[in-house]
């Protein structure tokens, strides 16, 4: 039997949650002060609504399907290489520790990185361009993410989390030009903007390793002013961003305008090495190869999708339009699944991919 939140045996255990939010910094979110959830709900007996907002992903079926997508590089035989599910942990893990550090709300950092990546395709960015090329209204995976937890999950009525978190799910992307560039704005919770930086902080550094073990770089080729300023190991590069962050952030808490942000020279070297990824790893001819046939299965099930939308085995409303069903279902697909499909359709006879160690 289900006990009732309201018993009174339940009290005593919410009182030091609401006194360890109550001794966070002054700029920290607070579920006392948060907009609220788009359905009103009585307040949890043992979790804050944060807390809450972070189990209610982690139970997601988008959540559990990380584990088989692709991060950059598309082979899903390796044991090594980083999936979307391992950068999701390595963003709330670097997230996490600026925020306790900041003395701001980790339970809301944990929330938002958990669920920044639910939106992403199967194949990775290569699957997110090509649904942008032919759904109508256009793909980003930050704004599938937000629909999943708005509407996909537990059908169709998702999961009522509060705005804060769906804000920072939103606006963790960001442009080519920096890692500090605006794209779909700025969180207005520092929570949020944590996120954003802990994202390229934790990719920029797992994707140098990947491609060290696919052979397309060598810590050596590295720019120098990223060893200079950023460092020669993982490591040390982890360390001195989140270092950098915590110190840079701390200095606009004084300030009419607090966020988190990077010193001058730590941005400079950190966007240098973004620029060297993209024109070496990330736009290599190899990377681009592998992530083409990716693509090919994509705007195979998409369209098929668009055309027979009576075969969509869930994962999508039934009074939206084909093309939105299509989206939805392709999207929220594992590499390996969407393999299956194409090859159970007859689109492509094999995807043996060149293993890398």
């Amino acid at each position: 039997m289900a006990v009732d939140p309201r018993d009174p045996r339940l009290a005593p255990f919410r009182a030091p949650l609401e006194a360890h939010e109550g001794a966070l910094s002054p700029f920290a979110a607070r579920e006392s002060t948060s907009a609220g959830r788009e359905r009103s709900e009585p307040p949890d007996p043992l979790r804050m609504a944060y807390q809450l907002d972070r189990d209610r992903i982690i139970h997601t079926r988008a959540f559990r399907r990380l584990k088989h997508k692709t991060q950059v590089f598309v082979h899903p035989d390796s044991d090594h290489v980083v999936t979307r599910m391992t950068h999701t942990i390595e963003v709330q893990q670097v997230a996490r520790t600026i925020a306790r550090a900041l003395n701001l709300n980790e339970d809301l950092t944990e929330a938002i990185g958990w669920g920044h990546d639910l939106g992403h395709t199967p194949f990775g960015h290569a699957g997110e361009e090509t649904l942008a090329q032919l759904i109508p209204e256009g793909f980003r995976h930050n704004e599938q993410s937000l629909r999943i937890v708005e509407r996909l999950e537990n059908d169709g009525r998702g999961l009522n989390l509060t705005a804060e978190t769906r804000e920072g799910i939103l606006k963790h992307s960001k442009t080519r030009e920096s890692v500090a560039a605006e794209a779909w704005g700025v969180a207005d919770t520092l929570e949020g903007q944590i996120v954003k930086l802990a994202d390229s902080i934790a990719y920029l550094n797992h994707d140098i390793q990947d491609a060290v073990r696919a052979g397309l770089l060598a810590e050596a080729t590295l720019p120098r002013v990223v060893h200079q300023v950023l460092g020669t190991t993982h490591s040390a590069r982890i360390d001195t961003l989140v270092t950098d962050c915590v110190l840079a952030s701390t200095a606009t808490f004084e300030t009419d305008r607090p966020a988190i942000r990077l010193g001058a020279e730590v941005l400079e070297a950190t966007d240098t090495l973004r620029e060297f990824l993209f024109q070496r790893v990330y736009l290599d001819e190899s990377t681009l190869r592998e992530a083409r046939r990716g693509q090919e299965v994509v705007e195979a099930l998409y369209e098929y999708y668009v055309a027979h939308p009576d075969r969509i085995a869930g994962w999508s409303l039934a009074d939206d339009p084909p093309w939105r069903r299509a989206a939805d279902y392709v999207s929220g697909m594992t590499d390996g699944y969407a393999v299956r499909r194409a090859q159970a359709l007859g689109f492509v006879a094999g995807f043996a991919m060149t293993e890398r160690a």
